[in-house]
């Protein structure tokens, strides 16, 4: 039973990942605007997946248990690449993924800076959520951002305590799938909100305009 559970939380998950993103990156090339998502929370949210991932293959995790992670990493590039397209800066891209790419081989120099890192993952995934947040409440605009996406994203979090408490039982990663798992489900709730602040808004000025 317990095999059964552990087999159907990880290719469940390995699945959803898969196509967690592509929401928001179609979303973006349909509309060729990055226009709802906001770049310090993509930034922070990457930075947390490395982080995680470096962490995982340091203590050698099972494979099954972290494989979503370079998918969503390659996912999340992708969407930091359209951002900088459709923002029109491509080449601000490469120092970040020159500090990206040499913080995976500084990660894993000594014990402790791993350790420390992983200890701040979890703020710095909470702060990614937030800032979305508050972008999204800054805009009044959800743009490319998904509320599918985030209803996934908040599954993969609970089956990967569940994963988390049947293999390794690590506490610094349960706590890191643990406070995502809310974070997510207030992202959900409050970025239709968004979506139909914006619609309302348009409705009235219609309204407006026809007494008019």
């Amino acid at each position: 039973m317990e095999g059964a559970l552990l087999a159907l939380c990880n290719w469940s998950t390995l699945g959803v990942c898969a196509a967690l993103k592509l929401p928001q990156i179609h979303a973006q090339l349909a509309t060729r605007s990055a226009r709802g998502i906001s770049l310090p929370s993509l930034l922070l949210e990457l930075a947390g997946f490395l982080v995680f991932l470096r962490y995982q293959c340091y203590y050698g995790s099972p494979l099954l248990t972290y494989l979503e992670y370079p998918i969503l990493i390659a996912q999340d590039v992708i969407l930091l690449l359209c951002v900088f397209h459709f923002n029109g800066n491509v080449r601000q891209a490469v120092p970040y993924v020159a500090v990206f790419v040499s913080s995976w081989f500084v990660l894993g120099l000594q014990k402790w800076i791993i350790d420390l890192s992983m200890h701040f993952c979890t703020l710095i995934s909470a702060a990614s959520k937030f800032v979305q947040l508050q972008h999204l409440w800054k805009t009044q605009d959800s743009g490319a951002v998904s509320a599918l996406t985030w209803g996934l994203s908040a599954y993969t979090c609970a089956t990967r305590i569940i994963t988390t408490l049947m293999t390794t039982n690590d506490f610094a990663m349960t706590a890191q799938h643990g406070h995502a798992a809310p974070i997510r489900r207030t992202q959900m709730r409050d970025e239709p909100r968004h979506y139909g602040f914006t619609q309302v808004q348009s409705c009235d000025c219609s309204k407006v305009m026809t007494s008019d």
